[in-house]
């Protein structure tokens, strides 16, 4: 088995547990996320995926965030809990997630050979601004990975990531299956 495949497998398993542990709103999910994170860079650069293999840097420092939020970043530093994403915090989204796809569109196609770089800084972005609902706790950041996601198959498909593109099929299900449990768990305001 080439050093590739081992590090796509390695991606596979600690993405999955890592998902099905958010779903769960485990805290367990950082650190395997962490994991996941290193087996992904090393995969992404190597298929020419530079802003998702960027991507994965700046998951490791949200990964560390994230973690503080949920054991640490409620009220007076309390568990934090499921809450739904603000009318201003949308317009923010939405302006970073415009801006931030523009600029990094420009990025990849001033400074890498990507064959891809719309839908690889599309995606990035997205699953930027999902990340930041999920440390945040936030249902919405279920849909952003579900949006993420199904551009990500067919992306991962046409640079012959098999399993990591079938992986992140398995991710939309963990993300139907999060989206329900955490709008069971929403704590209203």
């Amino acid at each position: 088995m080439s050093p590739e495949k081992v590090v796509e497998i390695a991606g596979f398993i600690t993405g999955a547990l890592c998902v099905w542990l958010v779903a769960r709103q485990n805290s367990w999910n950082w650190p395997i996320g962490i994991a996941n994170n290193i087996a992904f860079f090393v995969l992404f650069w190597g298929s020419g995926l530079y802003a998702d293999s960027g991507l994965q840097v700046v998951y490791v420092v949200l990964a560390v965030y994230g973690w503080w939020a949920w054991l640490r970043g409620g009220d007076q530093h309390s568990t934090l809990h499921v809450s739904r994403t603000t009318n201003v915090q949308w317009i923010w989204l939405a302006v970073a997630g415009v801006l931030g796809t523009g600029l990094l569109h420009w990025v990849l196609t001033t400074f890498t050979e990507s064959t891809v770089p719309f839908w690889d800084a599309v995606t990035t972005v997205l699953s930027l601004l999902a990340t930041w609902g999920q440390a945040r706790k936030k249902i919405e950041c279920w849909w952003l990975w579900i949006a993420a996601d199904v551009i990500y198959v067919p992306l991962y498909a046409y640079k012959e990531l098999y399993l990591t593109a079938v992986l992140y099929v398995g991710f939309m299900v963990l993300c139907v299956i999060g989206l329900r449990n955490w709008m069971k768990d929403e704590v209203r305001v």
